[in-house]
């Protein structure tokens, strides 16, 4: 863990400390956010450690809040709810904060909020969860037909699905059914189901992936190393592969220039013999001998007259010519 886990948001708020100080605190926040939920209370540790070097953050008071929540210490966590609306100006935290006063035993101060010019500054998601707490809030106090009608909100869309809409349908249905209101409870309760399908969560949510494989820095420093491996054998592999195609290319030349081994004799007269038959039809060399192929076995072959010797045959046929005459 290095404590830049933390989202964007987070982190540039934290650099505003100096560099040891905001190391601290990010690692403190981020253990705290992974232990909030199998431990809160040890969660709560960890924000008010945080607290100690980055009290003038929001965001640190934010998480000392959420996890004092979480371990049900309601008087912690509504004072650091205020402390950070009064350094962000934000109400994000109103429904947490009613439900504080909830828990504190005080039901009214949870209405009263609910109520406040504030909620209007929530979004849709806000002012859901605020409704749940005022309904609660009437519970508490007996009135269970106003925990009913606290419900009653736009947002409560039966044929539409939100992200907050399973714990608004679960909580309408609860109000309906703590009312006697059996038969429309029921209704209620089926559209859970409908919802998280719809949405992807509770038992329809996907399997949650951890990647069990090795960090980004180790995974680096082995490619590089493999990289610088793979450099410096390299030339040696070249070298060793060149001497290996320039023997194979020499063999495969000796290997044209001579008879193949164990040829006899007659294969290589036969071999000629083809050779001399493909290149018919090109001229004869002065020193060679041609042949015209026979038209029957008995018929004898006669040697072809080499141009030397057509010459000494037309002087003869002069000579015979004076002769005569």
């Amino acid at each position: 863990m290095t404590g830049r886990e933390l989202d964007r948001a987070t982190m540039g708020q934290l650099r505003t400390l100096e560099g040891k100080n905001s190391e601290w605190v990010a690692k403190h926040l981020v253990m705290a956010g992974r232990l909030i939920e199998d431990d809160p209370e040890l969660a709560y540790q960890h924000a008010l450690a945080a607290s100690r070097r980055g009290g003038r953050i929001g965001a640190v008071r934010e998480a000392v809040g959420m996890t004092a929540y979480a371990a049900g210490r309601y008087d912690d966590a509504l004072r650091e709810f205020r402390t950070f609306r009064r350094i962000t100006g934000s109400s994000i935290h109103l429904p947490h904060m009613a439900d504080c006063e909830r828990g504190l035993g005080r039901p009214e101060k949870a209405l009263e909020l609910a109520s406040s010019e504030e909620s209007s500054m929530l979004d849709n998601a806000g002012r859901a969860e605020l409704a749940i707490v005022a309904s609660g809030a009437r519970a508490d106090m007996g009135d269970l037909e106003g925990a009913v009608n606290e419900l009653e909100i736009p947002q409560l869309d039966i044929n539409r699905a939100f992200s907050f809409s399973p714990r608004l349908f679960e909580a309408y249905a609860d109000a309906l059914s703590a009312a006697g209101r059996s038969q429309e409870a029921s209704r209620w309760y089926r559209q859970i189901g409908v919802a998280e399908n719809a949405l992807g969560v509770g038992e329809f949510a996907e399997p949650e992936i951890v990647d069990l494989g090795w960090d980004e820095e180790e995974e680096r420093r082995e490619e590089e190393e493999r990289r610088a491996r793979s450099a410096a054998a390299s030339p040696r592999g070249s070298g060793t592969e060149g001497a290996g195609d320039a023997e194979a290319h020499s063999s495969a030349s000796d290997a044209e220039g001579s008879p193949a081994a164990g040829s006899s004799p007659a294969a290589e007269a036969a071999r000629e013999a083809r050779d001399a038959a493909g290149d018919s039809h090109t001229a004869l060399a002065d020193d060679e001998i041609g042949v015209h192929e026979a038209s029957s076995p008995n018929e004898p072959v006669e040697p072809m007259a080499s141009a030397g010797d057509a010459g000494d045959a037309e002087a003869d046929q002069g000579r015979a010519a004076d002769d005569e005459s």
